[in-house]
């Protein structure tokens, strides 16, 4: 296989956007957390812990046995302590893919421009060729007008002055 590949500029910026969070354990958990938010999984699994909160704390249980009571404030403590630590998080999450999407950009736009570039050079090429291609057909068309003329002298010569038949 050749040396060309069609995303050879984007291996040069696969380093940095490798670990978009860093190689340590809190950019490990950090991708974990901001992949993990928006998922259906996610937002299914938090629909039902809110609505089993609700149900026991509201419904189900009655008295000492209750730990939130109407309206709930230890569970809005608990979400406003998730959004807390979620939104950032997703903050680094953007900021980090914005960060992936310009070296991408970047490396699309090193590749546009060696096309452009080739493109130009094969053009120039190809004007070349075309210039050399119409070259060698003048240089035809002269050499069969001279070898019409020859044949004529040499058929004159040999005929005694007679034209060729089918003239």
């Amino acid at each position: 296989m050749s040396d060309y590949h069609h995303l050879r500029f984007h291996r040069e910026h696969q380093e940095n956007a490798a670990h978009p969070f860093g190689t340590g354990a809190y950019g490990r958990f950090a991708e974990k957390v901001a992949r993990s938010m928006g998922t259906p999984q996610f937002l299914i699994g938090q629909t039902t812990f809110l609505i089993v909160w609700i149900l026991l704390n509201g419904v189900v249980l009655h008295g000492s046995a209750v730990w939130d009571v109407y309206p709930f404030i230890l569970l809005n403590l608990m979400l406003s302590f998730q959004a807390a630590y979620a939104a950032p998080l997703i903050l680094v999450a953007s900021n980090r893919q914005g960060e992936r999407d310009a070296l991408r950009a970047d490396a699309d736009a090193q590749h546009r421009e060696d096309v452009a570039n080739k493109a130009h050079v094969l053009l120039d090429r190809l004007v070349k060729l075309l210039h050399q291609n119409t070259d060698i057909t003048t240089q035809v068309h002269v050499l069969t007008e001279q070898m019409t003329k020859l044949t004529e002298e040499v058929h004159a010569h040999i005929c005694g002055g007679e034209t060729p038949a089918g003239e």
